[in-house]
């Protein structure tokens, strides 16, 4: 079963590349939603996001939270604010990224189906490529959640988000082993100035699981992985961007 069909049947847009600038590289995500919407097919959008540590609405409220932002900016890391819960999740520039943007005329139903499915997908698309993953959240780790994939350290987090006739579900992938090291060095004073537990051996990757550390095979992956023998049909993030006019 692949994730179209959890929604309308249509035609599946893939949306691959990606942007420099942070502000219109999260600008393109945030209107994947629209985009479903307005055209009634879904959207699967497969990146990697320009650097940047990306905080939750939680975060922003801490006592600690205007020198977190210090922390990462002083570390390389441009500090943003998402919409959604959760705590701060880093991304280096080689950090994978996935979010399918689906449109449904029934989106609360349907959240424990959809967080399933994509996590089988998920596990299925890294043990392609040779990594040794299971289902599960090591203690202590970043943005921790009930949807995550492990092996020893975190490698990815599913979230979701519920909106109106369109659902968004999301994720990360730790790829390379040089990535979950950064991570954990940026992450860990960070949590440490929000009063949050982490530990930095909570930090994976699907290099470190016996995975490919080629970023582009994981990209392609997850694509072909959540679109089996589905229609496809690429398009721009320049396309997304775009249709905000419309």
């Amino acid at each position: 079963m692949c994730l179209v069909l959890l929604c309308r049947v249509g035609p599946m847009k893939i949306v691959q590349d990606s942007l420099n600038n942070v502000g219109y590289d999260r600008k393109v995500t945030a209107l994947l939603t629209d985009f479903a919407m307005n055209t009634s097919e879904s959207v699967l959008r497969v990146w990697t996001p320009p650097k940047q540590v990306a905080f939750g609405r939680r975060d922003t409220i801490a006592d600690g939270y205007d020198y977190a932002q210090r922390i990462a900016t002083q570390h390389g890391y441009e500090p943003v604010e998402r919409r959604v819960g959760g705590s701060a999740v880093a991304y280096t520039g080689h950090t994978v990224a996935f979010a399918t943007a689906i449109p449904t005329d029934s989106p609360q139903s349907g959240v424990k189906r959809r967080y399933s499915e994509v996590t089988r997908l998920m596990l299925q698309t890294l043990r392609n490529v040779g990594a040794t993953v299971t289902e599960g959240e090591p203690s202590n780790s970043f943005c921790p959640g009930q949807h995550s994939i492990m092996c020893k350290g975190k490698i990815v987090g599913i979230a979701q988000r519920i909106q109106r006739n369109c659902v968004l579900v999301a994720g990360c992938v730790i790829v390379q082993s040089t990535d979950s090291a950064a991570i954990s060095t940026v992450l860990n004073p960070i949590y440490s100035a929000l009063d949050l537990s982490f530990e930095k051996n909570s930090v994976g990757s699907v290099a470190e699981a016996g995975g490919s550390d080629d970023v582009d095979r994981v990209i392609s992956e997850i694509k072909s992985t959540f679109t089996p023998d589905q229609v496809t049909e690429s398009i721009k993030s320049i396309d997304i961007l775009n249709s905000d006019t419309l």
